[in-house]
């Protein structure tokens, strides 16, 4: 829930950058590196423009804030419910008493199996 809130709010930004046609670098959050072939300090008559860049932004969301009266009543309904089901899940069990746990089991002074011959096979 928090990763899903927190992909929500976030900007992204996706940067890409392509040479003659074919994708050379992708950068998130940050500018895509160029491919190298800059015709800074060449004359305008000699320039071709091989490489072209392309920003993807995708704007989060800034109000986060649902108060419980803009609700819906099925909606406030459902969510109370929820609530109250979701807490009664971690209720205590209540205390079990067991009557015979001071006691000892009774000693077998004797073998009753090996007496009578009867074994398990």
């Amino acid at each position: 829930m928090a990763f899903l809130v927190l992909a929500s709010t976030i900007s992204w930004t996706v940067d890409k950058h392509f040479c003659m046609g074919h994708l050379v670098d992708v950068a998130f959050f940050a500018e895509a590196e160029s491919c190298g072939m800059d015709m800074g300090n060449v004359s305008e008559e000699w320039k071709v423009d091989c490489c072209t860049d392309e920003l993807i932004v995708m704007q989060g969301q800034d109000d986060l804030k649902i108060s419980f009266e803009e609700l819906s009543l099925d909606q406030q309904l459902f969510l109370s419910a929820f609530v109250m089901v979701y807490l009664d899940l971690y209720k205590g069990l209540p205390q079990q008493i067991v009557p015979h746990r001071d006691y000892s089991p009774p000693l077998i002074t004797f073998d009753l199996q090996l007496l009578d011959q009867v074994f398990l096979i």
